[in-house]
């Protein structure tokens, strides 16, 4: 079991529509699997500071994963390699998902959570048409140490702090609202941090939070030295980490700690 060092540990219910981001941590991660995926060999878990790409869903990850245990460049992200087999979202309550290893039919589909394309593994409603990625339908959809609450929106008023846009994707929102970020750009800053980083496999400088994320973070923050606009700057850094941490596929918080400490040297 992966224990994070911060405040925030994960809770995930499956089919409770109040899933929230908070006191305890009860993923299970088995040493080896099957996968039906990848029948000739077994997957192993581990934990990898180096990025890959899922060949589940396709998309980027980092940290914990299942890796081909004959040395076979394939990987899963947990919510890939171990999947419910349904699940309900809040965001859509007569829906019903069901996970899928491929989209079905033959048109482009997008994700519902962060509008980029589905390539692999997901999750799809039947009734309705909707998808998700398997690790954005797992997003927390509320962060809370007691004091200041995030919340996970469909969509909000204020401006997201990457694209200055008030659409396009769900976003993370602070209680003080000074603070949003779009799913999606959370991911595409990952995305082009990381493709900055490492070359080939080969890291150019040391791995953390994505420097692009460092600094929306910190200028939303900018020029606010208040005590509860400070605690709220401090939440929300945290609740980037958790965003990122869940969109690459390791909702444990991966880069747990770090932004807190940023902000609050800030």
């Amino acid at each position: 079991m992966y224990t994070s060092n911060s405040k925030f540990k994960n809770s995930y219910h499956e089919n409770d529509h109040t899933n929230t981001f908070i006191m305890s941590n009860n993923t299970t991660k088995h040493s080896e699997i099957s996968h039906f995926s990848h029948k000739q060999h077994k997957l192993r878990f581990e934990y990898s500071e180096f990025p890959f790409k899922c060949d589940g869903c396709k998309e980027l990850g980092i940290g914990s994963r299942y890796k081909c245990s004959s040395l076979c460049d394939f990987d899963l992200h947990m919510h890939c390699a171990i999947p419910s087999p349904s699940l309900f979202h809040p965001f859509y309550p007569k829906c019903s998902f069901l996970f899928l290893s491929r989209p079905p039919g033959d048109t482009p589909r997008y994700c519902n959570a962060c509008e980029k394309p589905v390539n692999g593994f997901l999750y799809h409603c039947f009734q309705c048409g909707f998808d998700l990625h398997p690790c954005c339908a797992k997003l927390p959809m509320v962060l809370d140490d007691g004091e200041v609450k995030l919340c996970l929106c469909r969509k909000v008023s204020s401006a997201c702090h990457r694209c200055g846009q008030k659409g396009r994707s769900w976003s993370y929102r602070s209680a003080c609202k000074r603070y949003s970020l779009h799913v999606a750009c959370v991911r595409e800053m990952v995305v082009e941090s990381w493709h900055e980083s490492y070359v080939n496999g080969e890291k150019l400088r040391e791995s953390g939070v994505p420097y692009g994320v460092k600094s929306v973070v910190k200028s939303g923050c900018k020029g606010n030295k208040g005590s509860k606009v400070k605690k709220c700057c401090e939440v929300a850094g945290l609740a980037v980490q958790v965003v990122v941490s869940a969109v690459l596929g390791d909702p444990t918080a991966l880069i747990a700690g770090i932004m807190g400490s940023l902000l609050s040297r800030g």
